[in-house]
């Protein structure tokens, strides 16, 4: 008879030492809850002043007064906004602003990624120095750059234009995306670099068919900040734009504060309106924004 080999029942392997439970993964530590505070705590204090702008766009002056700016309105009071809309009319101010603030970032994403590549990886000659001055251009207040910056646009014919400020904020925004791309750049793998190279690819084919495509989100980034930034700036846009019909959302918001008197209803209707855009563009470009920051950080 052939013998029948018998299998012994096989022992469970131990458990490993290093995991944990499933109920000790959801717990935490006290240090957590109080990251968690002062997260919801900032939130709140960066939340108010959108709450108040809010609440006192729709409430007539006379129940601002009666009631205070932190009660909301008994009626929706629309006034305000109709004033604002129509004394600076403000369509033209809202497509002035769209137009520097969109070309801007255009452009500036565009000279950023080409100075970066011949920094980062052209590796072109005094390097360092030129991105120290270029960081040094960056940290400079736009109070010095007034003076001539103004001096040389009278000269040239493009005080009062569009032009100008776009010309300005191009290169100040540039300064700063050439020095971030620059760093980045100059991390680059260089096995991709020199696999282009041997396949004959030349160095603008290496530029748009290798760099730009792994480094486009982070220029997505770049491009919702510089909109954003040259969006919200004030002083330069007041000092080169001085005709009404060339002036920007943040500007016109001004013409409703006098030396003794303000309407507080009617500046916060005006507040509102110009938030509305870089909140929406904000909401359009969130995903892109958040898959930039992160594109870095997981491999």
């Amino acid at each position: 008879m052939a013998r029948a080999d018998v299998l012994e029942p096989t022992a469970p392997a131990p458990a490993s030492r290093g995991r944990t439970p499933r109920g000790a993964r959801s717990r935490r530590r006290p240090a957590d809850w109080i990251v968690l505070a002062v997260a919801v705590l900032a939130a709140v204090v960066i939340a108010v002043p959108f709450v108040l702008i809010v609440l006192n766009s729709f409430k007539s002056p006379a129940e601002y007064n009666t009631t205070g700016p932190l009660t909301p309105p008994s009626e929706l009071y629309t006034d305000g906004l109709v004033a604002f809309w129509e004394r600076v009319n403000f369509p033209e101010k809202l497509w002035n602003s769209i137009i520097i603030s969109g070309s801007v970032a255009v452009l500036a994403v565009g000279l950023s990624l080409l100075n970066a590549f011949a920094l980062g990886i052209g590796r072109v000659r005094g390097r360092t120095s030129i991105v120290v001055v270029i960081l040094l251009a960056n940290m400079l207040p736009q109070e010095v750059l007034l003076y001539p910056l103004y001096f040389m646009f009278r000269e040239v014919g493009l005080y009062d234009s569009l032009w100008s400020v776009i010309i300005i904020f191009t290169v100040i925004q540039c300064a700063f995306g050439t020095y971030l791309l620059s760093a980045v750049l100059g991390t680059f793998p260089k096995e991709l670099l020199e696999a282009a190279s041997l396949d004959g690819a030349s160095r603008r084919h290496i530029l748009w068919r290798v760099v730009y495509p792994i480094t486009r989100p982070t220029l997505a980034v770049l491009l919702i900040f510089f909109f954003i930034w040259t969006w919200n700036e004030f002083l330069i846009p007041l000092t080169f734009l001085v005709s009404g019909a060339n002036q920007t959302v943040p500007v016109a918001i001004t013409a409703l504060q006098g030396d003794r008197l303000m309407d507080v209803t009617t500046t916060s209707a005006s507040a509102l309106l110009g938030l509305i855009p870089t909140l929406i563009f904000f909401l359009i470009f969130q995903r892109t924004l958040t898959r930039g920051i992160t594109a870095g950080a997981v491999k």
